[in-house]
């Protein structure tokens, strides 16, 4: 583990104590801390101010009851949040998840996570996130709706397109959009398409929104394997998952020329070594709903599922974890290492732990972390806003062009400033640094607030 710097130590300490129980937050933070020496060093006003104190505590926690009636006609009650954390450089925005596992440390540490990477996109954006302890799957369409429109009975009151823009995450996609924005505009009587992002088409969504995580985190990887000069052309690559962000990863790395032989759902993973179909993993995941599983049977012979187990096993070039926090171990990164991995990036959020994020790093594995890799879908967020205030629809292509330009963005930001402080080649350095000057600098401007 990296040292701490000593006038960051005690800040670190206080911000523990004031959030005790929260472990993803805690690593969040620690994160961030570890890449700031070097910072406060060359600018002592981010202490002098308490701007650092000021970013680790949220500007709102909001905490509620989502009582709903199932199809059985039982009362059920879940717990919703919303933690907007900094609105120095625009609105709140970010995902809600839908997940048993969520709790207000989970939330926390996403809320966290998007400042920065918000801040990265260069958009006038600020970090919030939200959710709720439901859990959608196996639950029917009327359920998930009257879920939905309890959520946002108690939410609407918080939100706005020029307070807070929510889109989807984890067990949110655009049914439940849908069903939140629909509640949204019953209960304010206001058309307010720039409310939510990850909206459908029809009613004022954008263009490649649903791939643009997947598409980003690709394009990313794209450019940091070009500092070496590599590419995925040829590569041999695992994306775990099998949700959203893998799908079009998957999509992305077959367009660039990369083989993609393994993909995971919670209940095991397959490897197919004809690389994936992608339409069949496709109609299987998004149609109909399936296992993974259901695509080793499907294929037959030459796939091979494996249940349980790590996906991180099978060897490969390139890894891109894009299912779940601290999915990647050090033991995994370890496996990855020794099988000859030149390249890791992170399309879920801080889906690899400390001990494998260093252990990449002491490996000369070039890695890419979430807060920069997987911001393609936040940027495409925003220019889902950006259409809907000026009321436009833009093509798939210019929607594309858009993204790919602001994620070599990002990718050039965080490669220049790690060389600027001094580690070149550390793109969570780069990334964190980049990230939290831009935001503290806003907040210095704004006062004491």
């Amino acid at each position: 583990m990296t040292q701490i710097d000593e006038k960051l130590e005690p800040i670190l300490v206080e911000v523990l104590h004031r959030n005790a129980g929260e472990p993803e937050f805690h690593q969040a933070v620690r994160e961030v801390f570890e890449s700031l020496g070097r910072v406060v060093a060359k600018h002592p006003t981010y202490i002098e101010h308490a701007l650092i104190e000021r970013i680790c505590e949220p500007e709102r926690q909001i905490i509620f009851r989502v009582p709903w009636v199932d199809d059985q006609g039982n009362v059920q009650i879940n717990r919703g949040f919303r933690v907007q954390f900094n609105s120095a450089l625009g609105p709140y925005k970010g995902g809600i998840r839908f997940h048993p596992s969520v709790n207000l440390g989970i939330i926390k540490f996403l809320g966290f996570e998007q400042i920065f990477k918000n801040a990265l996109t260069g958009l006038p954006i600020g970090g919030g996130k939200g959710g709720s302890d439901f859990n959608p799957h196996g639950r029917s369409d009327g359920e998930v709706m009257r879920f939905c429109q309890s959520f946002m009975t108690e939410l609407h009151r918080h939100l706005g397109e020029y307070i807070d823009v929510p889109a989807g995450d984890i067990g949110v996609g655009k049914r439940e959009i849908g069903y939140m924005f629909g509640q949204y505009k019953r209960l304010t009587n206001r058309y307010e398409s720039g409310v939510l992002t990850g909206k459908d088409l029809a009613y004022g969504g954008s263009r490649a929104r649903r791939e643009a995580t997947g598409y980003g985190a690709t394009y990313f990887v794209e450019r940091m394997l070009g500092t070496k000069n590599e590419s995925f052309d040829g590569k041999r690559v695992v994306v775990s998952g099998s949700g959203n962000v893998a799908i079009y990863t998957i999509e992305k790395v077959i367009a660039f020329g990369g083989k993609v032989v393994a993909c995971s759902d919670s209940s095991g993973y397959v490897v197919d070594e004809n690389g994936i179909d992608l339409g069949l993993l496709k109609e299987i995941k998004e149609v109909r709903r399936e296992r993974i599983s259901e695509y080793a049977r499907r294929k037959g012979s030459g796939v091979e599922h494996v249940a349980g187990g790590s996906i991180w096993d099978v060897p490969c070039d390139v890894a891109m974890p894009s299912a779940t926090q601290n999915e990647l171990t050090g033991r995994d990164a370890r496996v990855l290492v020794k099988n000859g991995v030149i390249a890791v990036g992170e399309g879920a959020n801080m889906p690899c732990t400390p001990e494998a994020v260093s252990t990449f790093q002491k490996a000369g594995v070039l890695f890419a972390p979430g807060k920069a890799a997987n911001a393609g879908g936040v940027a495409t967020s925003a220019l889902e806003m950006q259409q809907n205030a000026s009321r436009d629809s833009w093509s798939f292509a210019r929607t594309e062009d858009r993204l790919a330009q602001i994620m070599n963005n990002i990718h050039d930001a965080c490669a220049e400033t790690a060389e600027e402080y001094g580690a070149p080649g550390n793109y969570v350095l780069g990334a964190n640094i980049a990230g939290f000057v831009r935001v503290a600098d806003a907040m210095d401007a704004l006062g004491v607030i």
